[in-house]
């Protein structure tokens, strides 16, 4: 009944009964787009190619936002004018990719990814023994590149000249309907490009979207593709999936989907212990609050604390065959490293990120003499304070050491001596060992000290802000 209302109200066909080369054209009053929600510059590079004599629309993921009236974080432009043809246009523009090439057209800080009509002659591109597409720089119309995306919702064509929304598979009724519908034959389409299955995923669980049966069904039994893709493109992948403020949804859409093997292979272990699922949905719930907020997120915080409970696991096991506490720490972070490298092609930045924030966790037991003072100076105290916070929220150590640090941070110098003598006197300060022993708590200083950067852990410790130095 209300699929039909829409029809009538849209004057959309059928999914049987439509042609795919011609596309349902919504105006104004149809889809219900507020054009105060296009960036300037998208309209300013549509109106360039478009007084160039070329066609030129904002698509995908922007128009699906617009037509959910959220504002998009970015723009991207489809356009019959080829890629040489594009960068002859703009002052700042590279053409970019292998696979298909694309141009970014910079204005300031604010980069739009501008590309051609994508042609449906696929057949001879070069492929993998799987099937997985290598390279395609064939172009096409814009019905082909229609049939060529993704997703229906996905595959929407905006022209903010007239504000009219050209729809060839019926994006606005799934839109309504919020149900995700991939576009052909989905065995086929996972099988030209895999990532496909975690963007499924992705879009699921931001969106809160249903998934299409027909949609859905192959991705458990085709998830080993995952395995063929390379390493760059799945850790780009689970980064927007991790980062899309819906980051624990995400994780419980992989495991549902049965995608989350080879990924993160240890996840399933620590989301069935309650500790090291309460560490990882405050981790994934602080990521989420902050992007909501607009704030900046380090993926090297969020990663260390989703590999965290793997590195505590095997630093346990070091120090049980007789290492010491630092050097086992560093040779867990060696091997949880080293595994997820392989897997997520981990960033050398982000993995040395990581390292840091791990390895300072010992160091927070230390609290008496020198050894606080500089600590509070190490370039990554931040991110370490807050994972610290996390570990004391999960009840993985006692949450005075939090506290105790919590105060020592806002505290001047002289509360700072008085704080360290506190703990020298009741503990010796500690050993630095893996977790925190139970001691009385120190005094809470107030006058917190304004010369220190970042933005705060926050009111409570069970929600620290991670900007962990974010660039």
């Amino acid at each position: 009944m209300i699929k039909k209302l829409i029809r009538k109200i849209l004057g959309t066909k059928s999914k049987a009964a439509r042609d795919a080369n011609t596309p349902v054209v919504l105006g104004p009053e149809a889809h219900g787009i507020d054009p105060r929600l296009l960036s300037n510059n998208a309209i300013r590079v549509t109106s360039t190619l478009q007084e160039a004599g070329y066609e030129a629309f904002v698509v995908g993921g922007a128009v699906r936002d617009l037509l959910l009236g959220v504002k998009p974080k970015d723009f991207d432009i489809a356009t019959n004018a080829t890629p040489e043809q594009v960068k002859r246009l703009f002052r700042r523009a590279f053409i970019i990719g292998k696979r298909f090439q694309i141009v970014h057209v910079m204005f300031g800080n604010d980069l739009l990814e501008v590309t051609t009509f994508r042609g449906t002659t696929s057949a001879n591109a070069p492929k993998d023994e799987h099937g997985r597409v290598l390279r395609d720089n064939t172009f096409g119309s814009q019905a082909e590149d229609a049939e060529r995306r993704d997703f229906t919702i996905n595959a929407m064509y905006y022209n903010p000249a007239n504000q009219q929304v050209l729809d060839y598979h019926g994006g606005i009724e799934d839109i309504r309907a919020k149900t995700l519908r991939i576009i052909g034959k989905p065995e086929e389409r996972y099988r030209e490009d895999p990532v496909r299955m975690l963007r499924v995923v992705r879009f699921a669980a931001k969106l809160k979207f249903s998934i299409e049966p027909e949609t859905g069904a192959p991705i458990k039994v085709m998830a080993p593709l995952i395995n063929n893709v390379p390493a760059a493109r799945v850790f780009d992948e689970m980064l927007k999936l991790l980062m899309s403020g819906h980051a624990l949804a995400c994780l419980q859409q992989l495991r549902k989907e049965g995608l989350h093997h080879g990924l993160l292979p240890l996840l399933d272990v620590v989301l069935e212990q309650p500790m090291g699922f309460k560490f990882v949905t405050l981790a994934l719930d602080s990521t989420d609050a902050r992007i909501h907020a607009g704030k900046t997120v380090s993926p090297g915080f969020l990663f260390a604390s989703l590999l965290w409970h793997q590195v505590l696991e095997k630093w346990e096991a070091y120090r049980a065959a007789g290492e010491q506490t630092i050097p086992a720490l560093h040779l867990a972070a060696d091997d949880v490293l080293d595994s997820q490298t392989e897997k997520l092609a981990l960033q050398r930045k982000i993995g040395s990120d990581m390292r840091d924030i791990w390895a300072m966790q010992p160091r927070f037991e230390r609290r008496t003499g020198k050894a606080p003072h500089k600590l509070l100076e190490h370039q990554r105290f931040r991110a370490g304070y807050d994972f610290l916070l996390l570990r004391c929220a999960s009840g993985e150590i006692d949450a005075e050491i939090g506290e105790w640090w919590t105060a020592f941070y806002e505290s001047d110098e002289a509360s700072r001596e008085d704080l360290i003598s506190s703990a020298s006197q009741t503990s010796g300060g500690g050993n630095g060992g893996a977790g925190g022993a139970k001691r009385k708590r120190g005094p809470r200083r107030g006058g917190r000290n304004r010369n220190r950067g970042g933005e705060g852990a926050g009111a409570d410790n069970a929600a620290p802000a991670h900007d962990g130095g974010a660039d």
